[in-house]
């Protein structure tokens, strides 16, 4: 986290907070590529001039468009349960869907494009739009049948029980 204050404080110096701040969210800061990713922005940015696609009508950034988008999640391990919570801003709850297995959630959805068209050309444009899904290992075996969903202002929050671990026990043998 202090190299993340760091290159914001660094930024805050070269004049671009906005942009580099971008570039330590805590996806990128905790992907192996995510240093890797911003090196490349960082180059392209310095060759080509800020908007150069904007007149052959792209309007994201290529590594952006590829990425695709995955909503923020936190796994809060508890005493007889896990808490998984997901930010899904924009995303109606009949567009949900929540799936299960032993150790893996699965939260799939979809955002709807607006019917209304903004008029101008965009300066900046981050809200995706579409389809996502998103995987989530747990660090251990869960009762599925006793998990509980609530969907509240863009955060979906589980509580998954753990499943009771059952004890070694010796089998006699006839």
């Amino acid at each position: 986290m202090a190299e993340a204050a760091e290159k914001v404080k660094e930024a805050e110096v070269e004049g671009s907070k906005e942009l580099e701040a971008h570039r330590t969210t805590p996806r990128r800061m905790f992907s192996p590529f995510g240093d890797m990713e911003g090196q490349t922005d960082r180059l392209l940015e310095s060759i080509f001039p800020r908007g150069w696609l904007r007149p052959f009508g792209w309007e994201r950034p290529l590594l952006s468009e590829m990425e695709g988008w995955r909503p923020a999640v936190d796994v809060v391990d508890r005493e007889y349960e896990f808490l998984v919570r997901a930010e899904i801003p924009g995303v109606d709850k009949e567009d949900l869907d929540v799936s299960m297995s032993d150790s893996t959630v699965t939260i799939k959805g979809k955002t709807h494009r607006e019917e209304k068209e903004e008029k101008g050309d965009y300066y900046h444009c981050e809200i995706s739009r579409g389809s996502f899904s998103r995987t989530v290992t747990l660090p251990a075996a869960v009762d599925t049948s006793k998990a509980e969903a609530d969907y509240k202002d863009g955060l979906l929050m589980l509580k998954i029980p753990k499943r009771e671990v059952t004890k070694r026990r010796r089998i006699k043998i006839k």
